[in-house]
């Protein structure tokens, strides 16, 4: 028996060791299957070139929970170590055997995991005391005991153990009592060691039988040793990546496509990442690519490795060129991460244009779920916006699609307006915008449906990338408007008609918004009042769902134009009633106002070109004077137009009809109109 001081070279590490060294406690059990996987494989290094002749037998990690002992015990049939490489390996703190190991069988032994040598040492952090019982798979060796108790002192001494291998137990301290439960070393295991090389074994695998779930005679290996991304895409069909899938995200729905990477020069990368069907909310979940070294999970936060927009993708990402910390839980900055990232989003465009050229209509049938990641890649890396130019789609509101420059084409006779700008008219609900999809279709007018949760960032970044396009939501404007051929055609009713009718119709517009009324020669055959949303507006509001730095213009109310078509013969009727029944009421005021106008003028023209300072109080309080009479004069006839506004029923239900043609009547309002409605019928 010896006893020893633990190398180190800068004092107690231990505290730092138990706090500091890994971000998750939970990262321990990871540490010493990895360990014990490594052991396993240098001996099947050894045997394959001859330097152990012995039998490999079936190897194989067991790990074991004791509740009443309180101990937790992690075991292996591999390599094992000498007393001599104890003190070496483990006394002396991060000499990694490892990295010895590779050095000197760096032809065939890329398959081990270790790097720094302090994995083990993670046991410290859930451990009062840790023993490691070992027999080195060397002729004649004796097994010995370390034994620590989170210090720098142990002890070392020969023991009895029958079989070769490694037994590494932890005495778990109070606070971590539940790494000895079992469903919590099972979900560790499944969540760090499912892909190993190595058979990992907890417990006997159970079955339901006389009412309860009994134990076999049969280990519980936790892990597939052959998980879809290590094999040759040759060698897998599409059943199997499906499969995979779903081990990876049980309760997922299947993927809309796969890609395999499989690189070994000028870096080593393996991996498959997935499409996945994302339901139409804004829903996007990132974290979700997992990363591997040597088939040992690291993380799934892999920023650093993938562009931002392919973290919305899923599946599996196996490198031994990333460099990892001492903890193998974060990413170090790295040239081969650079080019590993360059690697992956060419091969993700390029797969993505081969399914295009070879499988349009299959892709066609996807795109509605694949869209969201197109965008999000095109808005935020320039390389793949260049690249993904071509297989970018367009869908219009027949449900055809098109790329962008076959769209280009196919609406650059109509929709190119009188300032040679191209047009493209979108609608983002065929319901609700039923009225004005069908209005500009009668025009020979095409209609995208841009209905997506980017698609107001995307119409942004396409209107920059082509300042020569424009993109118009049909039902921001009056059709005449949308594409203008020509000059608008001029109202032929008089400033003061215009401002009595404004009064009339706003007298019944909804309370819920903002609307502004506006007066327009559309032509006998239009609509008599239509409901149209600035475009400007309607974007910004969009945009601030997204952004929270935009949230100014999310919380202004919704802004709204009632178009009143001043040819139509209704609107005409309008007119002539509310002369009929008004101007012997208002023409009084009318002409109370322009005598009031006519002294204010005088006055201003009695005080022209003098100061402010020059003008005598007596004309200044005249003209504030003549200001409230106006005033007060406007509030009385608007006070008349209103009252009669309200009770005209054609003017509401020319209001009503245009609401109810954008999807903004609603409740009681709707419930009003049906009865105006019947009244009217009769």
């Amino acid at each position: 028996m010896s006893s020893g001081k633990i190398g180190v070279a800068t004092g107690n590490l231990f505290p730092i060791i138990k706090k500091f060294l890994y971000s998750d406690h939970e990262i321990f059990l990871r540490e010493l299957v990895s360990n014990a996987v490594d052991a396993s494989q240098k001996l099947k290094v050894l045997a394959s070139n001859g330097e152990f002749k012995g039998e490999l037998g079936e190897l194989k990690v067991r790990v074991k929970a004791d509740k009443a002992a309180g101990t937790l015990t992690v075991s292996d049939n591999g390599i094992g170590m000498t007393a001599e490489e104890v003190d070496k390996y483990i006394n002396q703190i991060a000499f990694s055997g490892a990295e010895e190991f590779l050095e000197k069988y760096k032809d065939n032994g890329a398959a081990i995991i270790g790097h720094f040598g302090l994995g083990f040492y993670s046991a410290f952090m859930v451990s009062d005391r840790v023993e490691i019982v070992t027999k080195s798979y060397r002729e004649g060796a004796k097994a010995v005991r370390w034994t620590c108790d989170g210090n720098p002192e142990y002890t070392l001494e020969e023991t009895e153990k029958a079989e070769r291998g490694t037994d590494i137990i932890l005495h778990v301290n109070e606070e971590e009592k539940d790494f000895l439960e079992d469903t919590k070393v099972s979900e560790l295991l499944t969540k760090y060691c499912k892909f190993l090389p190595i058979p990992v074994v907890f417990g006997k695998k159970k079955e339901w039988k006389d009412g309860e779930y009994k134990e076999t005679a049969e280990d519980n290996v936790i892990n597939d040793l052959n998980p879809a991304w290590t094999r040759k895409p040759a060698d897998l069909k599409e059943e199997d990546y499906t499969k995979f899938y779903h081990e990876l995200y049980p309760m997922a729905q299947d993927p809309l496509f796969h890609i395999h990477l499989n690189v070994d020069y000028p870096f080593t990368l393996t991996g498959i990442l997935y499409f996945p069907k994302i339901d139409n909310k804004f829903e996007i979940q990132k974290n979700k690519i997992q990363l591997y070294c040597n088939q040992v999970y690291v993380t799934d936060s892999v920023e650093g490795i993938v562009p931002e927009y392919l973290t919305l993708l899923h599946g599996v990402i196996d490198s031994p060129d990333i460099p990892l910390n001492v903890s193998r839980s974060y990413l170090q900055s790295d040239r081969n991460v650079k080019k590993i990232s360059n690697h992956i989003t060419k091969k993700v465009a390029d797969s993505l244009t081969d399914i295009f050229k070879n499988q349009r209509e299959e892709y066609e049938k996807k795109w509605d779920d694949l869209k969201i990641f197109i965008q999000y890649g095109m808005l935020t890396d320039e390389k793949f916006a260049e690249r993904a130019n071509s297989i970018f789609l367009l869908k219009n509101t027949e449900g055809k699609y098109f790329t962008y420059e076959e769209y280009q084409n196919l609406i650059k006779a109509e929709q190119t307006d009188k300032d040679n700008k191209l047009v493209f008219l979108y609608a983002t609900d065929v319901h609700e915008q039923y009225t004005y999809i069908e209005a500009a279709k009668k025009r020979g007018y095409d209609v995208l449906l841009m209905d997506g949760q980017l698609d107001t960032h995307f119409i942004n970044h396409l209107e920059q990338k082509t300042p020569d396009h424009r993109f118009v939501r049909v039902d921001s404007d009056v059709i005449e408007k949308l594409i203008p051929k020509t000059d608008a055609k001029a109202v032929d009713w008089s400033h003061e008609e215009q401002e009595e009718l404004r009064t009339v119709f706003s007298s019944q517009v909804p309370k819920e918004g903002m609307y502004m009324v506006s007066f327009e020669a559309l032509g006998e055959t239009a609509e008599p009042v239509i409901v149209t949303r600035s475009e400007f507006m309607r974007r910004m509001k969009d945009m601030a769902a997204l952004n929270p730095g935009m949230s100014f213009y999310g919380a202004m109310g919704d802004q709204y134009t009632l178009v009143v078509n001043t040819e139509h013969k209704l609107v005409k009727g309008v007119l002539a009633d509310e002369k009929a029944e008004m101007t012997a009421k208002i023409e009084p005021i009318n002409a109370e106002m322009k005598e009031v106008e006519k002294k204010k003028a005088e006055l201003d023209e009695l005080n022209k070109g003098k100061k402010d300072e020059e003008i005598p109080q007596v004309d200044k309080d005249r003209k504030a004077d003549y200001d409230k009479q106006l005033g007060e004069l406007r509030k009385q006839k608007e006070t008349l137009l209103d009252e009669y506004g309200k009770g005209n029923k054609i003017v509401g239900q020319l209001i009503d009809l245009a609401l109810l043609a954008n999807g903004l009547l609603k409740g009681e309002a709707l419930d009003k109109f049906v009865k105006r409605s019947v009244e009217l019928i009769k």
